[in-house]
């Protein structure tokens, strides 16, 4: 069946075919779900054969959901005359040239499965040498290589010899020295391939009030599905909009729970409204990617998210069970494809709905951020420095017990410190609600409502928050309660009984305590707890880093040695920066300016000391290792830490030890995202001082455009004359 390729699937073609004959290696083909990855793939094979003989391509992919079967079926359909084979025909009747053979790595390389015995492994293996020396050249395609980047997948390609590996995904993994192929997603709606828009939670009031979220979610989808059917009809349109649920892993009693719940609506198995595709359970399966199939809702977990193509899929409903767990992308992606590859122009039926109470979906649209692949060279250390000499700290190898009283009064202190909070347990409640902490007796989740035309951090921050409420049923959440009491304890090592002592104390009624907070009835104490969750968190992490509750208790158990600088270190750099000059001043030779990864803060420092005409040299510190400095402390829960600062400088014959923060803005405020800041500069002073040594913590005042540090004191106002300009000091 000949189809008509769309100009960004032929730009895409004509840039894998250009990237074929260059230098690279690797070839990453960046496209978006929905934008007809495996079309574009089998024409690009198909033209790349016609100019090219003597070729094999090995297209590999993930073990669920059979997709080297479907790749192939695509293939057969769409490329007259090709030549296609699965693992079983390869072991039948081994490669030959013009042959594209779709591959499952999992059935090479996992433990347990039977697909290759020994026997067999010989066979495809001899396979692939008789390929070789009949001069077959192979090229290998990496689906979905988001799931395929493991050493086990790249054993499999080596086995082939090949010059070009090809990884596919919506969402790729950074590859050093690779060549990009860029499929803009803006060409894929503009071409009516993908919806215009993702609808997040339509029409969601701000506050509401359900009796069980799945009902209210699946009536939503089963309304919106309803509206949708009818404006195709109306349209002459032959298309039954599809409602896929997703379940969490794990989760037979929701199963239950939505079977039931979509079988009072109609809708079930026996009529073959409902199917089900999970592991362990399918049906109602055949056709249902049909314009017109009959069922009208599909229940699936995670796995069957990988390359099911169904186009009639217009709705997602994502449940969750009580526990974090994040969106997908490939998942969303189901629900984008233009049933008849054209967009209506009408908004309803050109966009897609997202019906969810799980917050957590943000974070699967973020862009990963940061350097990507780095280039690295080893350096050795510079003569001069063979000799210096300087003592480092070792933690104890013993695990060190919680003391869950200790953590019991740490946690107690911080909040009457931080909140002006008293034995008066019905003021501190008040005093603690208007610092945002939630009372209500009921179940709270948050979630977003909007639209987005792209699945972008910036699109879905900009849209409105719902709070959404639910009565407590403590048989129900009294799971939701032990998970989140057991997330607060993992944060400070205390198992779920002890920190469940612990918060009951803190804030149970009925539970004597000195150092009690709230009094609150057990009911109460359910929805506090799991309403609160991430604030409690980020409390337990506050009080292990203040020093206004530090203890001064010796430590035990801690090793101290004298260490050299390491004689070489692996250095990382990015080779595309503008400049790359040597920063002569480094104790290790061919240190470039463009090391990497290095913060402002310490990309600063470093030039400052190489123009710098009393800096007579700068070691930067590894950050985990016995070889590089290390000291040792002890949060205020009592577990120890290692604190390696980020640099050892000599001044004038004195050395310096520097840690860098993030810096201060115009305005004055923090950009320093550590909270063990001030912590960790009482840890170096005590080194210092110890040792006679000097040093502090440096950071960037961005009004003045200065390096700043502080040396006796620590202050988190840059105002304060705790902080001077670097070049005053040193």
């Amino acid at each position: 069946m000949a189809i008509q390729l769309k100009r960004f699937q032929l730009n895409a073609i004509s840039g894998l075919m250009d990237a074929m004959q260059t230098p690279y290696k690797e070839i990453v083909l960046k496209s978006c779900t929905g934008s007809g990855k495996t079309i574009i793939l089998t024409h690009f094979i198909d033209t790349y054969m016609r100019s090219f003989g003597n070729t094999v391509f090995i297209w590999l992919t993930p073990g669920k959901g059979n997709l080297e079967e479907q790749s192939k079926e695509k293939m057969d359909r769409y490329v007259y005359g090709c030549s296609t084979k699965l693992l079983c025909d390869v072991m039948t009747s081994g490669f030959s040239v013009g042959d594209t053979c779709f591959i499952n790595w999992e059935k090479l390389t996992k433990k347990g499965n039977t697909a290759l015995r020994d026997s067999e492994r010989t066979n495809f293996l001899e396979h692939i040498e008789n390929a070789l020396d009949e001069g077959i050249s192979f090229k290998v395609i990496v689906d979905e290589s988001h799931q395929n980047d493991t050493i086990k997948a790249d054993e499999i390609i080596e086995y082939f010899k090949t010059n070009k590996i090809i990884r596919c995904s919506a969402t790729p993994k950074p590859y050093k020295n690779a060549l990009l192929v860029d499929v803009p997603e803006e060409d894929v709606i503009a071409e009516g391939l993908i919806k215009k828009l993702l609808i997040i939670n339509e029409n969601f009031e701000q506050n509401i009030t359900v009796d069980d979220q799945i009902t209210y979610l699946i009536d939503k989808a089963i309304d919106k599905q309803r509206e949708l059917h009818s404006a195709f009809l109306n349209r002459k349109a032959n298309i039954n909009p599809l409602i896929v649920v997703q379940l969490p892993n794990k989760s037979e009693a929701l199963l239950e729970s939505v079977e039931r719940y979509f079988n009072s609506k109609g809708i079930s198995y026996e009529n073959n409204q409902l199917a089900v595709w999970l592991s362990d359970k399918k049906q109602n399966l055949e056709d249902i990617e049909e314009p017109n199939a009959t069922p009208i809702a599909v229940i699936i977990k995670q796995a069957v998210a990988t390359g099911w193509d169904c186009p009639r899929a217009h709705i997602l409903v994502k449940l969750r069970d009580n526990m974090s767990e994040t969106f997908e992308i490939q998942t969303i992606g189901r629900i984008r494809r233009m049933p008849e590859a054209k967009h209506y122009e009408n908004d309803l039926l050109d966009s897609c709905y997202l019906y969810t109470l799980d917050g957590a979906f943000t974070e699967s649209v973020k862009q990963s951020l940061g350097k990507g692949a780095l280039d690295a060279k080893k350096l050795t250390l510079k003569p001069e420095h063979r000799n210096f000499n300087i003592i480092t700290e070792f933690k104890t190898e013993v695990p060190f017990p919680r003391d869950a009283a200790r953590i019991l009064r740490v946690f107690s202190e911080h909040y009457k410190k931080k909140y002006g909070l008293s034995g008066k347990l019905i003021e501190n409640k008040t005093k603690l609600g208007a610092c945002g902490y939630d009372f209500s007796q009921d179940i709270i989740d948050y979630t977003k409502s909007g639209s987005v035309s792209k699945l972008e951090k910036e699109q879905i921050d900009d849209l409105n928050a719902i709070a959404i409420h639910e009565e407590l049923n403590t048989t129900k959440h009294g799971r939701a309660y032990h998970h989140c009491a057991g997330e607060i304890g993992l944060k400070v090592t205390l198992d779920y009984a002890r920190i469940n002592t612990v918060l009951r104390k803190l804030f149970l009624k009925d539970v004597r305590c000195d150092y009690k907070i709230l009094g609150l009835e057990i009911r109460e104490l359910y929805s506090f707890v799991i309403n609160n969750k991430d604030k409690l968190i980020a409390e337990i992490r506050e009080a292990m880093a203040s020093t206004v509750l530090q203890q001064v208790i010796p430590m035990k158990n801690i090793t101290e040695k004298p260490i050299g600088l390491p004689l070489e270190c692996l250095f990382t750099y990015d080779g595309t920066a503008k400049t790359q000059y040597e920063m002569a001043k480094n104790v290790y030779g061919g240190y470039l300016s463009s090391a990497e990864k290095r913060s402002s803060s310490e990309k600063l420092f470093e030039k400052f000391c190489e123009q710098c005409a009393d800096v007579e040299w700068i070691y930067k510190n590894g950050d985990k290792g016995p070889e590089f400095l290390s000291i040792v402390y002890e949060d205020n829960l009592g577990k120890q830490k290692s604190f390696y600062p980020d640099y050892i400088i000599s001044v004038n014959g004195e050395i310096w030890i520097i840690e860098t923060k993030g810096g201060f803005t115009k305005s004055g405020d923090s950009e320093d995202i550590d909270q063990y800041t001030a912590k960790k500069f009482e840890v170096l002073k005590r080194y210092l001082d110890k040792y006679n040594l000097k040093g502090g913590i440096v950071r960037q005042d961005k009004q003045s455009f200065e390096l700043c540090i502080c040396t006796d004191q620590y202050s988190d106002d840059i105002k304060s004359d705790a902080w001077k300009v670097l070049n005053e000091v040193i």
